[in-house]
């Protein structure tokens, strides 16, 4: 490491950035597209060229004087950066090639590469990247084409085999493919191509990540080059070293830095040999063939833009026959290739781009913002907290800027970084508080900028339909998570809402639906939408069904329809196909759905799948869809589940006993949507009433029996505390007893409102649990704790003060008026002064002429 540290120089801006890897983000399953370039540069920051303790801009050895650019010489030679160059633009030729090693997402290296090459003006310029996307490279130049974007590649026959290789406006790769198309000079990619990045099986071909096998072994070589070069220099933060070296550096000798890094690489790789990433010796030997075959047809005149981990591979002494053995018999996929947007967030390493940056915001501003970044990052943080209606004024922002700066003093940093502006930003504007402070990081410091492609950019057909109804229904793909609400009784929010559906159908995770805020009814919808970048993958996968949205949908709808085996499966199918708007599908999905229906003969299944159905009939009404057959299915599906409910309620263990009791309600719910819902009913309470008096029932169906009668006004009050009495009697074992109360007052059902207003039934239940014997107690208590533990705490604050208060002698609602909340008798005036407003709220035509009863 003495070499290396020697090597990197302070002298002005030295972003020779490094190690991180333009390794593209892979998806789906299959090994990891290209996740192996080299040792990730750290954290977020790669070395910066300057070391020593604490090392500044102007300590250590001269730039450049530490060593050449290149490793032993031979191979592929390559300039000597930190010495005088050959050719700036003055008409003198180069003889040797010019390596950039640079950090991948750097702002630092980013205006390091884009002054090298304004210096050295290259005939033609390399970038480590995918080769397969050189015909791409000219829509970079299109204004329309706006960063952040990605290489997408996928193979052709398997579009969730894909992998991404993010570009950012501060990327160097980013700068020397616009000043290449700027200057009318050749730019090209020169990595291992995706075709074999994607078809990689062989176990070698991996870094060693996520494999029980060695994995020691590798994690033992694999080393962090930003964290060894910050060691070397005695910082602790391998990223506030880079700020300091790189990020906040001044004017220069723009391939000094790069000299610099190339020599610390050079010391790394020499004791560290790949660095745990056995895979990189593959991707440089193509890197130094497609460099070869460059110098022949432009010459000496060629600027290559890599990682900074390779610049000593790619000078190092090796023949072409070499480089050829090491690339023979690799594995091969036929792949497509495009532009998408890509975010901030996803550029972030928390987001799960394992090679991104922890501050993609505040590098993006550093970039954009050279003069005066702190003033200026304040005044954007200042805006933010006022848009978010926090008091924040110009005196906030001078004092902020101010602390910030002392404390870079403090510290002994040439100028303020992101822990400086961050601390002062918590104690001026935030009062010390870290909440405010989240606000900054995630919509700032990471950000939620989402980048844009050019329309006539290659997408495969669905994808050009989708991005054609997001234009016509002003449907803007976003990276920020909102809230959509839909009035489907509006065309375009109805048009919005089968484009929803269709897409979640296509298994495209665009928008996930959301309980309304208020209101219930069927013509109202919310979605949570948030566009990410790795949708792009899913429509790919999904264009195999189809051309457009509509007909992708149908083709996949139909084929689930063929495959499917559960009837739940298929109801549910329906009703997603009535919510999309898929009429076409819905002929094969109805034949599947009556031939199932009639084959199955499980009650079980019979009910489950009804609330579907009963759910689906309910958008005929809003979205004009016929629900004619699928009324006669729904009305037969019940039918039978009248006949066959009795027996299958019988001898039930407890777990089914409490899934049948889910479906009780779910049928009970359902009837009330189907046509013909009062003949249905009729029957169903007749069924209901058969389970709740046979004693072969469980407890818990019993109880629940009898309350849905009691809900729906089939069973007066009376008849209700008499079926409870014979419940709660003494020689009815005390866990039966206690299940029939589980099933009559417990869960979320309203149970505890029940008690509170009828103390006949909460008399029952006190009595009966005074009587359980203490042996028996314990037994019963599990249940009965998991019963009331779900009323709301109103309700067992209430039933507390009227347990400790005694039964009433009336029995019913005869209370005191010293218990807080109720009274001896209803008092009307009170009752009636909400009906003006009760009015308003049910727009009620005519003036009531009733009063409501209340307390029922």
């Amino acid at each position: 490491m003495t070499a290396a540290t020697r090597a990197l120089t302070p002298a002005g801006p030295h972003d020779a950035g490094a190690t991180r890897d333009p390794r593209p983000v892979e998806t789906g399953a299959g090994p990891r597209a290209g996740t192996g370039a080299g040792p990730r540069a750290g954290t977020e920051a790669g070395a910066r060229a300057g070391t020593g303790t604490g090392a500044r801009a102007g300590t250590g050895a001269r730039a450049g004087t530490g060593a050449r650019a290149g490793s032993p010489a031979g191979g592929v030679a390559v300039a000597d950066a930190g010495r005088a160059p050959r050719g700036r633009g003055d008409g003198v030729p180069r003889r040797e090639p010019l390596i950039l090693g640079v950090r991948h997402h750097g702002p630092g290296s980013a205006r390091a590469v884009r002054a090298a090459l304004d210096a050295e003006r290259p005939a033609a310029v390399l970038i480590e990247g995918p080769p397969e996307a050189d015909g791409l490279l000219g829509l970079a130049a299109d204004e329309a084409m706006r960063p952040p974007v990605a290489l997408l590649a996928h193979a052709v026959d398997d579009p969730g085999r894909a992998a991404f290789w993010p570009l950012a406006e501060f990327s160097p790769e980013w700068v020397a493919i616009r000043w290449a198309l700027a200057h009318d000079v050749a730019v090209r990619f020169i990595d291992l191509p995706a075709a074999h990045t994607l078809a990689a099986t062989d176990p070698t071909w991996s870094d060693g990540e996520g494999d029980s096998e060695g994995e020691g072994a590798d994690q033992a070589v694999r080393i962090d080059p930003i964290a060894e070069l910050a060691d070397a220099a005695g910082y602790d933060d391998p990223e506030r070293w880079w700020e300091d070296v790189v990020e906040h550096r001044g004017p220069g000798d723009p391939l000094a830095p790069f000299a610099a890094l190339a020599a610390a690489m050079g010391a790394l790789r020499e004791a560290y040999g790949h660095g745990g990433h056995p895979r990189d010796l593959v991707r440089e030997a193509h890197m130094r063939l497609r460099l070869r075959a460059a110098r022949k047809e432009f010459g000496d005149g060629v600027a290559v833009v890599c990682g900074a981990w390779h610049v000593p591979a790619l000078t190092a002494r090796t023949t072409a026959t070499a480089d050829r053995a090491l690339l023979k018999g690799l594995p091969k996929v036929k792949t497509e290739m495009t532009w998408v947007p890509w975010t901030h967030r996803r550029l972030a390493r928390r987001s799960g781009y394992g090679a991104g940056i922890d501050s993609p915001g505040w590098y993006g501003h550093l970039f954009a913002a050279p003069d005066r970044p702190v003033e200026r990052w304040m005044t954007k943080v200042a805006g933010l907290f006022r848009e978010e209606d926090r008091m924040v004024s110009s005196a906030h922002v001078i004092e902020a800027v101010r602390l910030a700066e002392t404390l870079a003093a403090m510290r002994g940093r040439p100028l303020a970084g992101l822990g400086e502006t961050t601390d002062a930003v918590r104690a001026v504007m935030c009062d010390g508080s870290d909440v405010p402070l989240d606000l900054v990081r995630d919509r700032l410091v990471v950000g939620d900028v989402l980048g844009e492609v050019p329309a006539d950019a290659p997408a495969v057909p669905l994808q050009r339909d989708l991005a054609r109804l997001q234009r016509g229904l002003r449907l803007k793909p976003e990276a920020r998570e909102r809230e959509l609400e839909l009035d489907l009784r509006k065309e375009n929010d109805a048009a919005r809402s089968r484009l929803l559906h269709r897409l979640t159908l296509l298994a495209v995770g665009w928008g996930e639906p959301v309980a309304g805020r208020g209101s219930t009814g069927t013509f109202r919808e919310s979605w949570r939408l948030r566009w990410q970048p790795e949708l792009h993958v899913q429509v790919a996968e999904a264009g195999v069904w189809g051309t457009t949205v509509a007909s992708a949908a149908t083709a996949k709808a139909e084929s689930r329809a063929r495959e499917a085996t559960a009837l739940a499966d298929i109801t549910a199918l329906a009703e997603r196909c009535l919510l999309a708007g898929l009429a076409e599908a819905l002929p094969t999905v109805m034949t599947a759905l009556a031939d199932r229906a009639a084959l199955d003969t499980d009650v079980g299944h019979l009910a489950q799948a009804l609330p579907a159905l009963a759910r689906s009939l309910r958008y005929g009404d809003v979205r004009a869809t016929d629900t004619a057959a699928l009324g006669e299915v729904a009305a037969g599906l019940a039918e039978r589940i009248c006949v066959g409910l009795p027996p299958a309620c019988t001898g039930l263990d407890t777990d089914a006993a409490v899934e049948m009791r889910g479906h009780l309600d779910g049928v009970h719910t359902a009837l009330g949507l189907l046509p013909d819902s009062a003949r249905l009913t009729d029957r169903w309470t007749g069924v209901l009433r058969g389970l709740a008096t046979r004693d072969t029932v469980p407890g818990t169906l019993r109880g629940r029996c009898a309350r849905l009668l009691l809900d729906e006004g089939r069973l007066d009050e009376g008849e209700a505390a008499r079926l409870m009495g014979l419940a709660l009697s003494p020689g009815t074992p005390p866990a039966d007893a206690a299940a029939w109360i589980e099933g009559f007052v417990g869960g979320a059902s309203g149970g505890g409102m029940l008690l509170v207003h009828d103390e006949r039934l909460l008399a029952l239940v006190d009595d009966w649990l005074t009587s359980v014997p203490a042996h028996a107690f314990t037994d019963v208590l599990p249940l009965l704790r998991r019963t009331f533990s779900a009323y709301e705490p109103g309700a067992r604050r209430t039933l507390g003060e009227l347990v400790a208060r005694g039964p009433s002698p009336g029995g019913r609602a005869h209370l005191e008026a010293g218990v807080a909340g109720f009274a001896p008798d209803l008092d009307d005036a009170r009752a009636e002064a909400v009906l003006p407003v009760l009015r308003l709220l049910l727009d009620a035509a005519e003036p009531m002429k009733e009063p409501v009863e209340v307390g029922r």
